[in-house]
């Protein structure tokens, strides 16, 4: 049986923030609900942006994740060194989502069957895009690294910690389209789908990743980031 092959923490840091900004511009522009784990900070840039007309996608995640951080900091009861590289992380992560919105922006793929496949890629370069961040030393931005954080400490499997965090995500997503728009909006049926199978698929994929590849560092970072 052949070893497994090498794949360097640092790539799949690469892999997947970049991947997880193009999962989620995909995601938008099939107008299906977003992801339940961008839903608030989408709803978020909705509303702003009515007054403030550069309160991008990226913008408000930026906000958002801060808010999510500072949560972290207060549940783990310490502010560890990786949370401000995780704020880096959402600052590298929401460029990349401004940019690949604008590119998408630029062809105009209506139709219905085109916003299908543009939610099912979506959905799959996202459970891609977050199992490579889990198996990262490099801190992940603020939604993966509150899941990982959280799992870690309380010992449960980071597919099913990750589930109940998208349903609490897709619950405040609801709230907040409710109280600002007075109805469903970015907040629909396929948030629903992402939220009931995005945990599921996540831990597929990590099982997938785990089989077929062996993590190593190619930088000596790991220590300064504790």
């Amino acid at each position: 049986m052949k070893g497994k092959r090498i794949f360097y923490c640092e790539v799949a840091y690469l892999v997947g923030v970049v991947g997880l900004a193009i999962a989620t511009a995909f995601i938008e522009k099939a107008n299906f609900g977003m992801s339940m784990v961008v839903a608030p900070a989408y709803l978020l840039h909705l509303k702003v942006s009515q007054y403030l007309p550069f309160f991008s996608f990226g913008i408000a995640e930026y906000a958002f994740q801060l808010v999510l951080l500072l949560a972290l900091s207060v549940v783990m009861g310490k502010v560890k060194k990786s949370y401000f590289f995780s704020f880096a992380t959402v600052l590298f992560y929401g460029f990349v989502l401004d940019v690949a919105i604008a590119i998408l922006d630029l062809f105009p793929f209506g139709g219905i069957v085109w916003r299908l496949a543009f939610f099912v890629v979506g959905i799959i370069i996202c459970a891609i895009s977050v199992a490579c961040l889990f198996h990262t030393y490099l801190p992940p931005a603020a939604y993966e690294l509150f899941v990982k954080e959280i799992a870690q400490k309380l010992g449960t499997p980071i597919g099913k910690t990750k589930t109940v965090y998208d349903c609490c995500s897709c619950l405040l997503g609801v709230v907040l389209s409710l109280v600002f728009f007075g109805g469903f909006v970015g907040v629909q049926w396929g948030t629903v789908v992402c939220a009931l199978v995005n945990g599921w698929l996540i831990g597929h994929v990590s099982r997938f990743l785990e089989s077929s590849f062996e993590f190593k560092d190619a930088l000596a970072l790991r220590e300064k980031l504790d």
